[in-house]
């Protein structure tokens, strides 16, 4: 039986408390903000639209182009403005996570592009800019199948928990006199209809079991975050 107590006081499946709010860019032609909570993300999407240079073009299906970033003052310590590694391989992943429940096909030669914004940061970034995006794409009317939902679950100490803070992160344990780190971060998305995987990263070490563990509370969890995403919708549609 795990012995790991979580800082905050929060169940092993329990997440911070969620927001989620569509419509929050006035000229883009979608756009979200979710949260984790002072895990903060806003999405803008533009598009469909024609892609320029011509040579860029796909004739048989759009361009889904993302890009991430984290503003200066989201974390602690100041972050250089600007495309870092970081950023480039997280809009990357971002982009798979979200492509198989678009209908790219639909607007040949024509390019959307996702515009993600971390304006708080205290881990579970990707996912809460993941599910921000996966909002305004549906704000935006981009043809989908069904909504994109993401968390990062996290083996901490000898515990399976969702919804990992930064704290969590760092977490430490002494051995034979030093302090090793002993957290292992693993954000993923399911699809909400197919409860399916579309993005699965580990950072650092399970078993077999635990990361079966892990991708059944994440799955879990997706469940619940879905529901606030559709509400959501649902509340831009009634106003």
């Amino acid at each position: 039986m795990a012995t790991y107590k979580r800082p905050d006081g929060r169940e092993y499946d329990e997440t911070r408390k969620i927001e989620a709010k569509v419509g929050v860019v006035k000229r883009a032609d979608g756009s979200a903000m979710f949260s984790f909570g002072s895990s903060r993300a806003i999405a803008a999407v533009y598009g469909p639209r024609q892609l320029h240079p011509q040579h860029l073009q796909n004739p048989e299906k759009c361009l889904l182009r993302c890009y991430y970033d984290m503003l200066p003052f989201s974390v602690a310590e100041r972050k250089r403005p600007g495309p870092s590694r970081r950023s480039t391989e997280i809009s990357y992943v971002t982009t798979s996570a979200l492509s198989p429940v678009l209908k790219l096909e639909a607007f040949p030669n024509a390019v959307i592009d996702v515009y993600i914004l971390i304006i708080e940061a205290d881990a579970s970034t990707r996912c809460a800019g993941i599910n921000a995006a996966s909002l305004a794409l549906a704000h935006a009317g981009v043809p989908m199948t069904e909504l994109v939902s993401a968390v990062s679950i996290g083996k901490i100490g000898d515990a399976i928990v969702a919804d990992i803070t930064k704290e969590e992160e760092d977490y430490k344990i002494k051995k034979d006199g030093k302090e090793i780190k002993a957290a292992t971060d693993i954000p993923m998305a399911i699809l909400s209809r197919a409860n399916k995987l579309s993005l699965l990263q580990l950072d650092g070490k399970v078993t077999l079991d635990e990361l079966k563990e892990a991708i059944a509370l994440g799955k879990k969890t997706c469940k619940k975050i879905v529901e606030i995403q559709k509400q959501a919708l649902k509340k831009v549609k009634e106003e």
